[in-house]
């Protein structure tokens, strides 16, 4: 970016209405919802394990779907720290506080199924605020879902649930 900055003229830029007004609207939906989540973090430090996800299948899901209209960081956040309190069986790996094959449920729940929707994934809310702003037709929220997501992605990650998170 800084090269890019410095090497091409400004002139340029400004033919291609060049701003930073998307990256400005998810930087500040992303430190809105960090700040938002410090409570929740702390109430699930504490009943974390009573909400009855204790399988890797349910770290996938419950992860994705919250994903889905979430950034993945604050989801990846939240279940970790759900991960950090259900017990393991002995013997069982553990990653940071975490069973490993809990913690890898978590992370393809919550990257994967980002793309669900243009607000579960930062760079889908990007593409679309700088669509809009050139007055480029993008799909609303509903239609990329009801056209693209639900279709096509949604398959897929029933397929990788299946074969990565049994």
């Amino acid at each position: 970016a800084v090269i890019s900055l410095w090497s091409v003229a400004p002139e340029t830029r400004a033919r291609n209405s060049f701003n930073y007004d998307a990256i400005e609207e998810v930087a500040m939906l992303f430190v809105g919802i960090f700040i938002c989540m410090q409570a929740p973090l702390q109430i699930l430090d504490v009943y974390g394990a009573q909400l009855g996800i204790d399988a890797p299948w349910k770290f996938y899901w419950c992860s994705g779907t919250l994903s889905s209209f979430l950034d993945n960081a604050p989801t990846y956040a939240v279940f970790f720290e759900i991960g950090k309190k259900i017990p393991l069986p002995e013997g069982a790996l553990r990653e940071a506080g975490v069973g490993v094959v809990e913690l890898a449920a978590i992370s393809l729940g919550s990257v994967f199924m980002g793309a669900m929707t243009y607000i579960g994934n930062g760079p889908n809310f990007m593409v679309k605020s700088i669509a809009d702003k050139a007055k480029v037709h993008a799909p609303s929220i509903l239609a990329y879902m009801l056209r693209f997501s639900i279709p096509i992605l949604l398959p897929i990650l029933i397929l990788v649930g299946w074969i990565m998170v049994k």
